[in-house]
């Protein structure tokens, strides 16, 4: 939930920076909170035995047509006279009713008012329809106030930065104009949007103003950090990312618009509305996320063009968030060197109108030609790395082999009983999860607060209980990872998994499910008293699953019963050849335990749909970590063997040089870990 932004500008006229970040959450200390406030708690995703979506588009139709409520279709929500609203039903000049200021969400029933800003479920919409709302006809904001906290914290902010154009010494001004490559950006266009900058965090502060700018509910502070000859951008939100939903440029709208461009960063829409005059708005999580609840102030605009970014990662993020927003009035512009994020754009001087003329519709009804591949391929082939998928930090060995996490597949995980599955796919998620790659864990096996206990260790890459002073900080920042959860636990039916699915899909933008395991999903199927049917019907739905919604899923499935002296091969996976056949990626923890001492684990790479390049590395386990990582010291080598099929992988070479290390538990504050920082030092 949190976005980091990086950017290329080369700054060979930048002045070394005089600030320094010293805030818990990158606010000068002057302006930092006070101690760790438990008051957020993340949405978990319900645990019922009926599917998770409570109602459908038809349902919605017909319950307002059952209580003479007249509703207009609109492209995501369906729009209604809202029953919080008494005296503002307004006349059009037909004499009809023309208040239609709710809208509601066809996938979800959620509903928003624009006018009294109530919102809730559907549930709640009944409720006050019925008549059993407590209050809700007299438009109590159904949705979180902010805290006060908050809002003070805010204010302070707000009052102490200064309007960028308005900044007392020209030496700072243009240094702050560099930093952000605001060079070519006018003072009437950052006056237009209210661009403030704060002098002691050197961060430029973007306001998040109330439908109509009547009051400010949050702030985004953008920092910048030099990094070589480019720069390296940081944002912090108030409040928190999961709440926060600024539409950046809402205000400047008009009724009358009817084309709109999304951009992912702020610093892009004062780029673009400058050099074109087209209302530009850009998302509060970058490609992060496009959270529903946005849907509505979007519904006015019968074209949309996203263009959010220079790389494969935005183009797929576009891609996706049209499916959200109805593909048939959504356009794409696709990335390329003459195609650049809007501000690069504008400072190379390039056309920014001919660019978003060049943007291709996200819908068509078929693939008729290579022509309409012809320019996805050239994106694959001019990015190899980007299309290879995202890289794990803590398993290099598992880039050399899969490459990267690529969405659209299902990868099939097994190992023997207790060799650690659910521990090593709980450290395999989180660093993608670091990452940004929205996660769903489901985990039936063992609780989910266990589960994140376990990941949280991994996370802190140490044992919290023996320095409980540490645990706030950690939870802090493991808060505010895109993680979530489902409260499924023992068996449950394979269609309510999928629903819950689909609905963290639509919701959270979910690119990564995991599910350990598949066996526990087998007993409520009624389709017959055959096991493997079963699990080949399951296998078969998350396959369909994962392709239908551009979702990757890792599937986690015991082996059979198998010597204790054989290692697993893709035939030991439990059931018959479809989920081998299904999956894009087959991983096996071998586990060989030894009588005279600790076991060695290795993971097996034995299916790579995506290049081929199959193989095995080691693993060590750290018992104070709880993680898989291998130690940057480790020189663990590769070699190739031949399979049982007698394909050639690679295999660690025997003797101290590839020899797996034995357990070593290291202690908090001790642990040099490559992609964590020490706990002894103080965070950034």
């Amino acid at each position: 939930m949190w976005v980091l932004l990086r950017g290329g500008y080369p700054l060979r006229m930048l002045l070394p920076l005089r600030a320094e970040w010293m805030g818990r959450r990158g606010l000068p200390r002057s302006l930092a909170p006070g101690p760790p406030r438990r008051r957020y708690r993340k949405e978990a995703l319900p645990a019922l035995e009926v599917p998770v979506l409570p109602v459908t588009a038809t349902e919605i139709r017909q319950y307002l047509r059952a209580h003479g409520i007249p509703f207009q279709d609109g492209h995501s929500c369906l729009r209604a006279p809202s029953p919080f609203v008494k005296a503002l039903e307004l006349k059009d000049q037909s004499g009809a009713t023309a208040s239609f200021s709710l809208f509601i969400d066809k996938t979800t029933g959620r509903f928003l008012c624009m006018t009294s800003l109530a919102e809730g479920s559907w549930e709640d919409f009944q409720a006050s329809v019925e008549g059993r709302g407590d209050g809700a006809r007299e438009g109590i904001l159904l949705g979180e106030a902010p805290e006060a906290q908050d809002s003070e914290e805010v204010r302070r902010i707000w009052d102490r930065a200064i309007p960028l154009w308005e900044l007392p010494e020209p030496v700072e001004g243009q240094l702050a104009r560099v930093m952000f490559g605001l060079t070519k950006v006018t003072d009437d266009t950052l006056r237009r949007f209210n661009v403030r900058y704060l002098w002691s965090a050197r961060s430029l502060v973007f306001p998040w103003l109330s439908p109509g700018g009547l009051g400010l509910r949050g702030l985004k502070l953008l920092g910048a950090e030099g990094q070589g000859d480019g720069v390296q951008y940081k944002e912090t939100t108030i409040p928190r990312p999961g709440v926060y939903y600024n539409l950046f440029g809402l205000p400047l709208i008009s009724r009358r618009d009817v084309e709109v461009v999304l951009t992912s960063r702020e610093l892009d829409s004062l780029a673009l509305n400058q050099a074109t005059g087209l209302p530009t708005l850009a998302l509060p999580r970058g490609i992060a996320c496009l959270p529903p609840a946005l849907l509505p102030y979007l519904e006015q605009f019968r074209r949309i063009v996203l263009w959010l970014g220079d790389d494969l990662r935005s183009w797929e993020a576009a891609k996706l968030f049209a499916r959200k927003l109805n593909p048939k009035r959504c356009s794409l512009v696709r990335p390329g060197d003459q195609q650049p994020r809007p501000l690069e754009a504008l400072n190379r001087g390039l056309n920014l109108s001919r660019i978003l003329r060049t943007a291709l519709p996200a819908w068509h009804k078929s693939i008729v030609s290579f022509r309409q591949l012809r320019e996805e391929v050239l994106g694959e082939l001019s990015n190899v790395e980007q299309a290879a998928g995202i890289r794990w930090n803590r398993f290099p060995d598992l880039n050399r082999l899969l490459k990267g996490h690529r969405k659209g597949e299902l990868t099939v995980f097994t190992g023997p009983t207790g060799s650690g599955k659910t521990t090593f796919i709980s450290e395999y998620a989180l660093d993608l999860c670091t990452q940004g790659v929205n996660t769903l864990w489901g985990s039936f096996e063992i609780s989910n607060v266990r589960l994140a206990r376990v990941m949280l260790t991994q996370f802190a890459v140490g044992r919290l209980e023996e320095q409980l002073d540490k645990y706030d900080e950690w939870a802090d920042r493991f808060e505010d990872l895109p993680l979530y959860f489902m409260t499924f636990h023992g068996q449950q039916s394979i269609r309510t998994v999928i629903d819950t699915m689909q609905h963290a899909v639509y919701v959270y933008d979910i690119c990564h499910v995991v599910i350990d395991n598949l066996q526990f999903m087998m007993g409520h199927e009624q389709l017959s008293t055959d096991r493997i049917a079963a699990q080949d019907y399951i296998v078969g739905a998350f396959r369909k699953f994962a392709t239908d919604n551009s979702c990757h899923v890792t599937l986690v499935i015991h082996p059979r019963k198998e010597d204790d002296d054989k290692e697993l091969q893709t035939a030991s996976i439990f059931g018959s050849a479809k989920a081998s056949q299904e999956a894009d990626n087959v991983l096996i923890l071998q586990d060989r335990k030894l009588v005279t001492g600790p076991g060695k684990r290795y993971l097996q790479v034995s299916k790579n749909r995506f290049d081929g390049d199959v193989g095995v590395f080691p693993l060590e386990f750290n018992k104070s970590s709880l993680t898989f990582s291998i130690p940057p010291k480790s020189k663990a080598r590769l070699k190739k063997v031949k399979d049982d099929n007698g394909l050639v992988t690679k295999k660690p070479s025997s003797g101290k040089k590839g020899a797996v290390p034995q357990n070593s538990e290291t202690c908090l504050g001790q642990s040099h870990h490559p992609y964590q920082p020490d706990l002894s030092k103080p965070s950034r």
